[in-house]
């Protein structure tokens, strides 16, 4: 797939400034971060510790950002992160998030300090969309000097937790928009070509190369199944063109490529990926599959 398709942007050439301001200009609010959201968040404030570790400042707009924590840290207990809306248009993992957190989070605080931020990119949820405003992908920007608002505010206070984490769950979706939208738009962005995935239909996780953990990752896939269908490798025995290693598990290098995955030194890492576009999936089976993949990798470490 090359940019042609595209409508901003000359084919071959990266998009300049004038080019993303047009990008931005097309981008529209079709859902509310405030009412969807951080209402939810609001209500947890009685059972969980609500903490706002950021604001995101745009000319589209500001956003408060928040994690959620389970009450008494206590040193002598491991530390988990869950994350969810790196990728603010992937619903499930901003909603399979705060399920977790307001029906199991506190069942887990006798064995974890729970760290969970819902909903890292909420611009990208208001508008359902990969990019931040800048068109800048916040899940290739975990890095120092971070060109993303949004990452460098999770990565900080990540950091300012100052404790090692045992496990990081990053809660993501594959959706047909991937091949429909956000590569298109990204072979434009940068000049350059792009093949379409082959979307699979089903859940899958993404390990981490250096270290996948591979019977983690099992322990999730199998708890998943319960709630709904694992992703099938392609012809080629790959998903989204990395090959499987075992049971709707890849692998990518996430430090190499300053995933939101990569962010930590963690043991156990896992990435959900929930397909909510398959004709077996509803809005609540899809959350559902993000609580089971958390559950799972908490029975898993504890």
């Amino acid at each position: 797939m090359n940019n042609s398709s595209y409508p901003i942007g000359t084919p071959g050439e990266k998009w300049n400034n004038n080019n993303k301001i047009q990008w931005l200009e097309a981008q529209k609010i079709k859902r509310s971060y405030q009412q969807e959201v951080v209402t939810l968040i609001d209500e947890l404030k009685s059972t969980l510790e609500v903490q706002q570790y950021g604001e995101l400042n745009y000319a589209a707009g500001s956003y408060p950002l928040y994690a959620l924590k389970t009450t008494d840290f206590d040193t002598n207990k491991a530390t988990v992160l869950i994350t969810g809306g790196v990728h603010g248009y992937e619903t499930s993992g901003v909603h399979g998030a705060l399920r977790f957190a307001k029906t199991l989070a506190n069942k887990y605080a006798e064995h974890f300090n729970i760290v969970i931020t819902p909903c890292i990119s909420p611009w990208g949820y208001e508008t359902i969309n990969r990019w931040n405003p800048d068109a800048v992908d916040p899940n290739r920007s975990f890095y120092q000097g971070s060109p993303a608002q949004e990452s460098a505010a999770v990565m900080n206070y990540v950091q300012s937790l100052n404790t090692d984490l045992i496990a990081h769950i990053d809660l993501h979706e594959t959706t047909d928009t991937d091949n429909s939208e956000f590569r298109p738009a990204l072979a434009a962005r940068d000049g350059t070509t792009h093949d379409n995935w082959n979307i699979p239909d089903g859940f899958y996780t993404v390990a981490n190369t250096t270290n996948p953990q591979l019977d983690f990752q099992k322990a999730v896939i199998d708890a998943v199944k319960v709630v709904t269908h694992i992703a099938p490798a392609d012809s080629d025995g790959k998903i989204i063109g990395a090959q499987v290693v075992s049971e709707g598990v890849i692998c990518y290098d996430k430090k190499s490529l300053y995933l939101c995955g990569g962010m930590t030194d963690a043991m156990y890492v896992t990435t959900t990926e929930v397909y909510p576009d398959s004709k077996q999936a509803t809005p609540e089976n899809c959350n559902d599959a993000q609580v089971a993949a958390v559950c799972a990798s908490l029975n898993f470490i504890k």
